[in-house]
């Protein structure tokens, strides 16, 4: 399975940005679907931004709560993730993910760069 990230770039503080994500095949009904970014400084690790599992459970991380939502479209085969009220804090590289659990292969996106500054 291959994932493709748009959408990225450069926002000012306060902006809107919607990251889009597109799967090679249809894997939602099997997949949970993710986004995560780099923290500052740790260009190794990924931290989970917002997740939507099969049965369309939303969680999100406590710094993006009431402002960014993830949402998906099946017969596309593409997950979004709405980001509005953007701060320099979520300036990161953003990855898409998608995982079934322990025992499964994940994939990962390319990642996309958002970058939020004046």
């Amino acid at each position: 399975v291959q994932l493709v990230e748009s959408g990225g770039g450069l926002v000012q503080p306060g902006g809107s940005l919607t990251l889009s994500c597109t799967a090679s095949a249809s894997i939602f009904s099997v997949y949970a679907m993710g986004w995560y970014r780099q923290p500052p400084g740790k260009p190794r690790e990924r931290a989970l931004v917002a997740s939507l599992t099969t049965n369309s459970m939303e969680v999100y991380a406590d710094s993006v709560k009431g402002r960014f939502t993830i949402s998906r479209d099946n017969p596309k085969n593409a997950v979004y993730l709405q980001m509005n009220g953007l701060q320099p804090d979520d300036t990161s590289v953003y990855y898409c993910n998608a995982n079934r659990g322990s025992g499964y292969v994940e994939f990962w996106g390319q990642g996309t760069q958002v970058t939020v500054s004046s």
